[in-house]
């Protein structure tokens, strides 16, 4: 196990719960990037695979709890961008 692998997921695990609040209280999708979200995504799942394959030790949870922190971004990216559309429409009709 890296000390440097566990911390480097340690403080940007730290980072997600902040988003997720931010994402679920602005209840919109403002400033945000779908793209960048799926890049991390798949950051995440690269690193779970490799665990899975050559490097088996306890830094997988880490991988798998920040990836189900940004995959909840995610849906709440999903969720706020719809309530943009909503709110879009809403406006233009007055």
């Amino acid at each position: 196990m890296s000390v440097f692998e566990a911390g480097m997921l340690i403080c940007f695990g730290m980072a997600w719960p902040a988003n997720i609040y931010k994402s679920y209280k602005t209840r919109s999708a403002v400033g945000k990037s779908s793209l960048f979200i799926i890049i991390v995504i798949a950051g995440y799942i690269s690193g779970i695979i490799h665990k899975i394959l050559y490097s088996r030790d306890l830094v997988m949870v880490l991988y798998i709890i920040n990836l189900t922190m940004v995959l909840v971004d995610g849906l709440l990216y999903l969720r706020n961008k719809r309530l943009d559309r909503l709110k879009s429409a809403g406006a233009e009709e007055n």
